[in-house]
């Protein structure tokens, strides 16, 4: 009976020791800590996404808002992002809740992203709306553009009326002067889509108009083609304000070869006609 005990405790005890040693060597191995001059331990760090510059309230990210700062992760505020490709596609076109300093993180507690709700009424102004027109790679100025930026909208279209003169009949006008661009594509209504890194070219722009203006977009689609032209940043200048209303750019303005004037004309035909010993009379034809 003693034996059988025995030989029970040494199974029993074998098994433990097993386990133990098939869990050790399911564990991963202990990271190795980074060690300095002189040996003392380095904290491991991170590129953290801040504000480049002052950023002001109500303001859409734009690219160049976008900075970096090599932080220790045990310093890392809450919700910081870490500097990826991914990371920036997803906050540029956000609106900033706050004015940010330069070097500040990037919190979610002061952005507000396209797709949250409330994005639209937060961005748009006092008695504004919200229109979107369809670009292309080159009326959307091949990507350049981005939330924040404002646009004139240039429309080109061609008129279909054969007792004009060539010089007459393709025009080019601009139907919205210094308007605001707040959304891109769908990052609007669905934001920017997780992990997604490739550049593509945009196919759609939402503006901010007045209700006129809106008006003026939904006729300029029927007419043409409409294209975006980015205007310079202008520190100071009231972004309300619109230019006078342009002029008309006729396709002979562009080409003078369309002119009536750059048309060669015929020479005349002359024939000259004696009659007797009298001086001949000539005869234009």
């Amino acid at each position: 009976m003693a034996l059988r005990i025995v030989v029970f405790v040494m199974m029993s005890l074998g098994l433990l020791g097993f386990g133990t040693v098939a869990w050790i060597s399911m564990q991963p191995p202990p990271a190795e800590a980074s060690v300095g001059p002189g040996g003392a331990p380095v904290t491991p760090q991170d590129n953290v996404l801040v504000a480049a510059r002052d950023v002001a309230a109500g303001a859409l990210l734009k690219p160049d808002d976008l900075g970096t700062v090599q932080m220790p992760r045990p310093k890392i505020p809450e919700g910081a992002s870490v500097d990826t490709p991914a990371a920036r596609q997803q906050l540029i076109g956000s609106m900033v809740r706050r004015r940010l300093a330069a070097n500040e993180s990037l919190l979610p507690r002061d952005l507000l992203r396209p797709g949250d709700h409330g994005f639209l009424a937060a961005v748009l102004g006092a008695g504004m709306r919200a229109v979107t027109i369809g670009v292309d790679a080159i009326t959307g100025t091949a990507g350049l553009i981005w939330p924040g930026d404002r646009v004139d909208v240039m429309l080109t279209h061609q008129i279909d009326d054969p007792e004009r003169p060539a010089s007459r009949r393709v025009a080019a006008e601009t139907v919205l002067s210094n308007v605001r661009v707040i959304a891109i594509d769908q990052q609007l209504v669905q934001g920017a889509a997780p992990g997604s890194t490739e550049a593509k070219p945009a196919a759609t722009v939402t503006l901010e108009v007045t209700s006129v203006q809106s008006e003026r977009v939904s006729v300029a689609t029927r007419l043409g083609r409409l294209s975006l032209v980015v205007r310079a940043a202008r520190p100071g200048e009231d972004e309300r304000v619109a230019d006078a209303t342009p002029g008309i750019t006729w396709a002979g303005d562009v080409s003078p070869a369309l002119s009536a004037d750059a048309v060669p004309k015929p020479a005349p035909s002359v024939v000259k006609v004696y009659r007797g010993s009298g001086d001949g009379q000539e005869y234009h034809f």
